[in-house]
């Protein structure tokens, strides 16, 4: 007899586009680090949605906010003015040390924004010849699925079938300064780079390469931009994962837990030198900035910071690190990670990680595999000792199996 589970899965298979391969659950219900499949059994979440539910699941105080907010007013466009906009500006500008914010929705769309951005303030500040504004990105960079950030990934996946690309874009190894001094010309508007990169499998530079970088880019007049939608907010230790390098950027996007998971939000965060080259008409978004949003977003600010989230996901991702490390198995040829955002690389000869994936799914923990081998873990960064004594218990009874 046919499961409701498999009749779902069926009719998603059938009726949507294959752009997904995700694990065979069907998930109806989230709160805290934990979710529950439609026939009842309950799983840890250890991806948080690619970062998105720093918050946890459902956080009470985010879905209050939102409630309220969509009691009374969700969207104006930018044509008018709301009265959650400048209360979200000022209370992330205060958080972050911006100087200008601008709000999109999506983390795509945040990429995007700094690109024009940046390439705008190249022409009319820095003086780049018309048209041929260079930015360096990284290889294995993962920044959004549009069509002009895709002509800069080097994923084939990403990007095979879908040109022809906007050209503009030279990249460079992840890490390696001195490919990055090589790549920069008179041309050069900015460096675009995610601090950590996620996607490629949590893959951290090596240390004393963004201070380089920092000054490398200042001393060319360089824009640095760090592409913070997945390591910001908590998710590494700190408000920003730059906090660990002691370094500043002058462009900072964040997305993802921005809101909390209840609703797209993004942003970018600059210098006024840099935003302060659009003028009206120039760039927008219908929803970018809607008091919905501003109203979630502030919530979940709050809620990241008077609840210690961020302290909590360097405890906790110590803890979780540690044990990991400490799982004996000749199939883990590395562990990485920095606070809650972590990674199991395997051997090849394992077979590739996602068989370990659905593995721990059958113990009750939900996690992903990327780039083949590797296993990522970022669950809430609401989660206790308890809770990852227990998920590292899984681990190693799936790893050492």
């Amino acid at each position: 007899m046919t499961t409701p589970t498999a009749r779902l899965i069926e009719t998603e298979y059938r009726l949507g586009a294959h752009n997904y391969k995700p694990l065979d659950v069907v998930l109806s219900r989230g709160e805290g680090v934990h979710v529950w499949d439609i026939e009842g059994n309950r799983y840890l979440d250890c991806l948080s949605a690619y970062s998105a539910v720093n918050q946890g699941h459902c956080h009470p105080r985010i879905l209050a906010a939102m409630v309220e907010q969509a009691g009374k007013l969700t969207l104006t466009s930018r044509a008018f003015r709301n009265d959650q906009l400048a209360l979200f500006y000022e209370e992330i500008a205060a958080l972050t040390g911006s100087h200008k914010v601008l709000p999109m929705n999506s983390g795509a769309e945040a990429v995007e924004t700094a690109i024009k951005a940046v390439r705008k303030w190249g022409y009319e500040v820095k003086g780049v010849p018309a048209d041929k504004a260079e930015i360096i990105v990284c290889a294995n960079n993962f920044h959004g699925r549009t069509i002009g950030i895709v002509g800069f990934s080097t994923d084939p996946d990403a990007r095979t079938g879908f040109g022809p690309f906007a050209p503009g874009f030279v990249t460079v190894p992840f890490g390696d300064i001195d490919a990055l001094r090589a790549a920069i010309t008179e041309n050069t508007v900015a460096f675009l780079i995610e601090p950590i990169q996620g996607e490629a499998g949590v893959l951290i530079p090596p240390a004393g390469y963004f201070p380089a970088v920092r000054e490398l880019c200042t001393a060319h007049g360089v824009t640095l931009i760090l592409d913070e939608i997945q390591t910001g907010l908590g998710r590494t230790g700190r408000l920003l994962a730059e906090e660990h390098e002691g370094i500043e950027a002058d462009v900072t996007l964040v997305g993802k837990a921005l809101s909390g998971g209840f609703y797209p939000v993004s942003a970018v965060l600059s210098n006024s030198e840099v935003l302060g080259v659009l003028k009206p008409g120039q760039h927008g978004s219908t929803f970018g900035g809607n008091p919905l949003a501003c109203a979630i977003a502030r919530a979940a600010l709050k809620v990241l910071v008077e609840e210690d989230m961020i302290g909590n996901s360097a405890r906790m991702g110590e803890r979780f690190m540690d044990g990991l490390e400490g799982i004996r198995s000749n199939i883990i040829k590395e562990v990485r990670g920095r606070g809650l955002m972590l990674a199991v690389e395997l051997d090849p000869a394992a077979g590739g990680a996602r068989k370990y994936c659905e593995a721990l799914k059958a113990r009750g923990i939900l996690a992903k595999d990327t780039h083949g081998d590797t296993i990522r873990i970022a669950p809430p960064l609401v989660i206790t000792e308890d809770q990852v004594d227990w998920a590292l218990e899984q681990f190693e009874a799936v790893l050492r199996d």
